[in-house]
């Protein structure tokens, strides 16, 4: 076969997978010889020959037989060692790549049996358990989204914490969407581009959290976008966080956005009171063996997950604190020293949302006007929309309930309690309200 007719198939392979592909994979490879039906070609590395092999082998040996050659097979050379074959079919080899010291590390606190399970975070828990099983992939990828200190991080670690254990041989990337914009950028800077790919589209499980940091880097996102659909067209595994749902990501390409919503996108609620205070009881528990001695009275970690509701970093925190002044000045922690010592949290922390921001917004959201639903009209499309409302009213703000009756109408405390009470009742079972009143606190909370 003549250089010419290689030219030809090129040129055709440019024209079938556009310029990009051609760039990257089939432009750097050359023809050294074929004979007795194999074409044998040579490649800059293991990992191009390979990844050639498996997704345009056929689309290569159609081209060469239509300009004469009968090829039944390929089989790749590395160039600048002398016969080292690269199989097709064989599997990328699992030593890692040079720069594979750079790779974060599951940290070793992230497991899941630290990781505390409530109804808002269950349906997460339990994909990410599925995922670090290391089966067969059931959905691709796993998109993990919700606001700042509600366990996406801390999922992604232990997954990686457990396939390591589970699954040694699997080669597992972690990596912040920051981590993989600074390679990308490095690796455009001192051409390396064929290693970026190489280190990226090898892997077994790649793990990218807060996704949404490539907003409005297109180039970046065009990196992305092949290392994505490359992993997935070889059965990797793809495990993604954000702070929003992948189409709430202004700035992020619509071709993304559709790949990340095509497998199991799962939002992690924010947490209820139940989920705070296990959290609290659990890192208690930690602290036994760290601060020996220390006691902590009835009723705090209570105080500490109602006052502090927004974020379990800060929450975790909180208790940090605590226990580290309760062990240097030899006192139980008390409600008296949680407000004292964490006065700055708590001011912080304090919501800030008035009752009547919160009628009109319910008022808006069920489109009813707010005369009528602070009336005394008891028709069920005023009384749903009002029970939502002092639900709310309860959940986000630190006024009492004779406070929130008087707001609404001069209704009496008892009514409130009766009102809260059915939508607590109702969440579990209606989807309806649930979804209505997840909407409901986060346009009030941003």
């Amino acid at each position: 076969m003549t250089n010419v007719q290689w030219d030809k198939v090129k040129s055709d392979m440019r024209a079938a997978i556009g310029a990009g592909n051609y760039k990257s994979w089939i432009e750097p490879l050359t023809l050294v010889t074929a004979a007795e039906g194999v074409a044998r070609l040579g490649a800059p590395s293991p990992f191009v020959g390979d990844y050639v092999g498996k997704t345009y082998g056929d689309q290569i040996i159609y081209h060469l037989n239509r300009h004469g050659m009968a090829v039944q097979r390929l089989a790749f050379d590395v160039e600048g060692a002398a016969n080292t074959p690269v199989q097709p079919a064989a599997k990328p080899a699992q030593a890692k790549p040079a720069n594979a010291q750079a790779d974060a590390q599951p940290d070793q606190r992230f497991t899941f049996d630290s990781f505390v399970v409530g109804k808002p975070n269950e349906l997460a828990h339990a994909a990410a358990k599925r995922v670090a099983e290391g089966g067969p992939t059931t959905f691709n990828p796993l998109f993990l989204y919700g606001g700042v200190g509600l366990g996406k991080t801390h999922l992604m670690h232990a997954i990686a914490h457990e396939l390591g254990e589970k699954r040694p041989d699997l080669n597992v990337l972690y990596v912040s969407a920051d981590q993989f914009i600074y390679r990308f950028i490095s690796a455009l800077r001192d051409r390396k581009m064929m290693d970026f790919k190489q280190h990226f589209r090898s892997v077994d499980v790649l793990m990218v959290d807060d996704i949404q940091f490539l907003e409005g880097k297109e180039s970046t996102q065009e990196e992305f976008f092949h290392t994505f659909n490359a992993l997935v067209d070889l059965g990797k595994q793809i495990i993604i966080s954000a702070d929003r749902a992948p189409g709430e990501i202004r700035d992020l390409s619509e071709r993304i956005k559709s790949r990340l919503q095509c497998g199991l996108v799962v939002d992690l609620h924010p947490t209820d009171y139940e989920l705070r205070l296990g959290i609290l009881h659990a890192k208690q528990e930690m602290f036994v063996n760290v601060y020996p001695g220390v006691e902590i009275a009835t009723g705090v970690l209570e105080f500490l997950a109602h006052r502090i509701s927004s974020n379990v970093r800060v929450l975790e925190g909180a208790l940090n604190r605590l226990y580290a002044l309760a062990s240097l000045v030899g006192r139980t922690v008390s409600v008296e020293m949680a407000q004292d010592c964490l006065s700055d949290i708590l001011r912080a922390s304090d919501r800030k949302l008035t009752i009547e921001e919160i009628q009109r917004k319910v008022s808006e959201h069920y489109d009813i006007r707010l005369s009528d639903m602070l009336g005394p009209k008891r028709t069920r499309t005023l009384a749903r929309p009002r029970q939502v409302a002092m639900w709310l009213c309860k959940q986000l703000t630190s006024r009492s309930l004779p406070e929130i009756g008087r707001k609404f109408g001069k209704r009496d405390h008892t009514t409130i309690m009766h009102g809260v009470r059915k939508i607590d009742e109702l969440r579990q079972s209606d989807s309806q309200i649930a979804d209505d009143l997840e909407m409901l606190r986060r346009a009030l909370e941003d």
